[in-house]
C-alpha cells in the first residue's frame, strides 16, 4: 500500500516529514466527493453526530436569506440558539475540545471570558470547476523534498489527500480565494482601558495561483500572488502603501517586497517584509507572518503534525460582520474582544506544530496551528517564546461567502499574554463589501512605480 494509501486508511494518525510522491493514486484519488468531500476533509459526521455530514456547503446564497451582490451578507443561521457557554468555571468538562487559545484565555481572564456553541454547519463550498481541479492537484501535485515548494497544481487546494505537515501549510496559505479581490478592512490595538484608533487599510490581491486560465503552478514565474496594502486612515498614517510579490517554492526567491512612506515619498525595497516583522498597524502585536493565520515561508521551522481534534473553533460568523455592530462595541476593554458577537461550533481540526530550526531566528521559537478540516483554513495559533513560555493566541472568524462561493475570515484577533492587550484585524463591519470578482484589477498595477502614484495622498 502507498504511503499516502496508508495515511488516509489510518485518518492522519502519522504524517511523513519528506515527501517524494508525484500524487496519490488514482483509487485514493477518487475518493473526493465520495467519502472525502472535494476538497479532502472527511465526509461523513462524528459519532455523535455533533458534527454533521457535509452535505455540499453553501455553493449559492441559501433559500432562506434575501442576498444580492454588494450586501452584506445576511446569516442563514440567524434562528439558531447557544446550545451552551463555555466559561472558566465549567471548562473542565470541555477540555478535550479546546486548543491552546480557549484554555490560555479562560486561564488569563477567568471572569470575562467566554465561548458561545451554536450547532455546527459545515457552510464550507468551493465552486464545481474548482473541486474538478483540486481532484487533478491529488493526482499531480508533489512537494520538493526540502519542503521549499511544490509542483503540479493550480488555482486551489494543492494536496487534499496530503502526506506531509507542510503540504498541509500549503494547502491553508494557497487556499482557494479567487483570482482577483479587494477588501477594506480595519484595524485597531484598544489600550488596556479601551481606547484605540482605527485603521482602514484599502487592500487588494491578484493571485496567479487562482488564474483560470492557468493549468499548472509551473507557469506562474514563482509568483503565487500580488499584494497591496494602502492605509487610508487615520490622516497620520495615510497613504504608506506596501506591495508585496509572494513566491511558491523559497528555494527559487524569497517574497520581494517594498513600501511607500508619504514622508518621504520614496519607494524602497523593504525585505524585512517577512517573518516576524511587526505587521503593519499592529502596534507591535503581531508579526507579518501571522497574517491571515499563517503566511509566507516555512522554512525556518521542522513541521509536526500532532494529530486531529474536534475543537470549538469560529465558525459562520455571519452575524459578527453585520453593519449594525459598531467597532465600539466589539472592541471592549479587559484583554479580549466582545465574546457575545463570536460563534463558535464544534469542528474537525488537524494540528501542526513548528519548531525553530538550529541557527535560524524569529520571535516564536514554538507554534501551533488548527487547521480547520473543510476549509484548510487556520482557524486558532498559538505562539511560544524562547523560554517556552505560551506568548500570543489568534484567531480567525470565518464565513463561507456563498455568492463565490469561497470561504475566509470576517475578522481575527491576536492575544497577547504578556501585555495582556489584543489586536483586533481585518474587520469588515462598517466597510464596503469585499468584492471577490475584482475584474479591474491588471498585473501592472503590481509594480514599485505604481504604488507611488497610489501612496501620493
Amino acid at each position: 500500500m502507498s504511503t499516502r494509501m496508508t495515511l488516509y486508511a489510518v485518518s492522519f494518525g502519522m504524517l511523513l516529514s519528506a515527501s517524494a510522491y508525484a500524487g496519490v493514486p488514482p483509487e485514493v484519488a477518487d475518493r473526493l466527493g465520495k467519502d472525502l468531500t472535494p476538497m479532502g476533509s472527511q465526509k461523513s459526521a462524528n459519532k455523535d453526530g455533533t458534527i454533521p455530514e457535509w452535505t455540499g456547503g453553501l455553493q449559492s446564497p441559501p433559500s432562506n436569506v434575501s442576498y444580492k451582490v454588494g450586501d452584506r451578507h445576511p446569516d442563514p443561521y440567524a434562528s439558531d440558539k447557544i446550545l451552551f457557554t463555555i466559561t472558566a468555571a465549567n471548562m473542565g468538562q470541555y477540555e478535550k475540545n479546546l486548543g491552546d487559545l480557549p484554555k490560555a484565555m479562560f486561564k488569563a481572564y477567568p471572569d470575562t471570558y467566554k465561548m458561545n456553541v451554536y450547532p455546527t454547519h459545515r457552510s464550507c463550498a468551493q465552486p464545481d470547476g474548482v473541486y474538478e481541479v483540486v481532484k487533478q492537484n491529488a493526482l499531480n501535485s508533489v512537494g520538493s523534498m526540502d519542503g521549499s515548494g511544490f509542483s503540479g497544481a493550480i488555482r486551489s487546494t494543492a494536496f487534499p489527500i496530503p502526506s506531509t505537515s507542510q503540504e498541509i501549510m500549503w494547502n491553508h496559505t494557497l487556499k482557494f480565494r479567487n483570482f482577483k479581490f479587494t477588501r477594506q478592512l480595519v484595524f485597531a490595538a484598544p489600550t488596556r482601558a479601551g481606547d484605540f484608533t482605527s485603521y482602514v487599510d484599502q487592500n487588494e490581491g491578484y493571485v496567479l495561483y487562482s488564474d483560470p486560465s492557468k493549468q499548472d503552478v509551473s507557469e506562474l514565474n514563482n509568483i503565487a500572488f500580488y499584494y497591496i496594502s494602502n492605509t487610508i486612515a487615520p490622516a497620520r498614517s495615510a497613504g504608506n502603501v506596501i506591495l508585496a510579490h509572494d513566491t511558491i517554492n523559497i528555494s527559487q526567491g524569497a517574497r520581494k517586497a517594498w513600501v511607500y512612506s508619504p514622508g518621504t515619498r520614496r519607494v524602497r525595497r523593504a525585505p524585512n517584509i517577512a517573518y516576524d516583522n511587526p505587521l503593519s498597524n499592529s502596534d507591535g502585536l503581531d508579526t507579518t507572518d501571522n497574517f491571515g493565520g499563517f503566511n509566507g515561508a516555512t522554512d525556518r521551522y521542522d513541521w509536526t503534525y500532532i494529530g486531529r481534534q474536534e475543537a470549538y473553533m469560529p465558525n459562520n460568523n455571519y452575524r459578527f460582520a453585520q453593519r449594525d455592530i459598531q467597532y465600539k462595541d466589539i472592541l471592549i476593554p479587559g484583554g479580549h474582544l466582545n465574546q457575545d458577537y463570536l460563534r463558535y461550533e464544534l469542528q474537525r481540526a488537524h494540528i501542526l506544530e513548528a519548531n525553530l530550526r538550529p541557527n535560524t531566528r524569529h520571535l516564536y521559537a514554538r507554534r501551533k496551528f488548527w487547521i480547520e478540516e473543510d476549509s484548510w483554513f487556520v482557524l486558532q495559533n498559538s505562539a511560544y517564546d524562547g523560554r517556552g513560555n505560551l506568548w500570543r493566541l489568534h484567531e480567525q472568524f470565518a464565513m463561507t461567502y456563498y455568492e463565490v462561493p469561497v470561504c475566509d475570515r470576517v475578522g481575527a484577533a491576536t492575544y497577547d499574554l504578556n501585555a495582556r492587550r489584543y489586536l483586533a484585524g481585518s474587520l469588515v463591519n462598517q466597510e464596503p463589501q469585499i468584492s471577490w470578482n475584482a475584474d479591474e484589477l491588471v498585473a501592472d498595477r503590481y509594480t514599485p512605480d505604481a504604488i507611488r502614484r497610489l501612496g501620493v495622498r
